[in-house]
């Protein structure tokens, strides 16, 4: 659980470490709000993988066997190595239903979830992929991310036009390497 008050307490540091006074007018109310953005943007590291597969994993019968592809759902995290923001995120999904489709908004608030952590994009995209197989029941999936990242853009190299693109699959899209082919086009046009 996410320790607002400890938060506060570390705003008030930072202010004071960078040579301002927690006690000026404009920054009085800063470290409590700075607790509630963070307890807000961090919420998904209240929850484990299944237990986000629990809240959001309402599923409907289907007889399709087809590609379900969901495009470009914008999220953004915290890179745990700066604290620094990914944003510009934006996650795709493709899956071969087995036996029952997810709801759309459901995907977009797993995907959410999973990112409003401390995070790598990396496991962002394992974390989101090993969600969607739990709730489906198939390793018939796809994740795919694309972001930046402000440790990149922002500062140290400063490469603001550089983009990170990770991707997990299992199952048929494993052993298929055209049905893949076929599945990452969908995701990237």
């Amino acid at each position: 659980m996410i320790d607002q008050v400890a938060l506060e307490k570390a705003a008030r540091i930072i202010i004071e470490a960078i040579g301002d006074d927690p006690r000026r007018e404009g920054l009085v109310e800063t470290p409590k709000r700075f607790a509630g953005m963070m307890a807000e943007l961090l919420d998904g590291m209240n929850y484990t993988n299944h237990q986000v597969a629990q809240m959001f994993g309402k599923c409907f019968s289907s007889d399709s066997d087809g590609m379900v592809v969901e495009r470009d759902v914008p999220v953004f995290s915290f890179c745990e190595h700066h604290l620094a923001l990914m944003y510009d995120m934006r996650v795709s999904v493709c899956y071969i239903p087995n036996g029952k489709v997810i709801g759309l908004s459901k995907i977009a608030r797993i995907a959410e979830t999973c990112a409003k952590r401390l995070q790598l994009q990396e496991r962002i995209t394992q974390d989101i992929w090993d969600v969607l197989g739990e709730v489906l029941g198939t390793e018939d999936v796809i994740v795919l991310v694309k972001g930046k990242h402000s440790c990149m853009t922002a500062r140290g190299i400063k490469k603001p036009e550089a983009h990170t693109i990770t991707n997990v699959y299992g199952g048929c899209f494993k052993e298929d390497s055209a049905l893949r082919v076929e599945a990452m086009a969908l995701l990237r046009d």
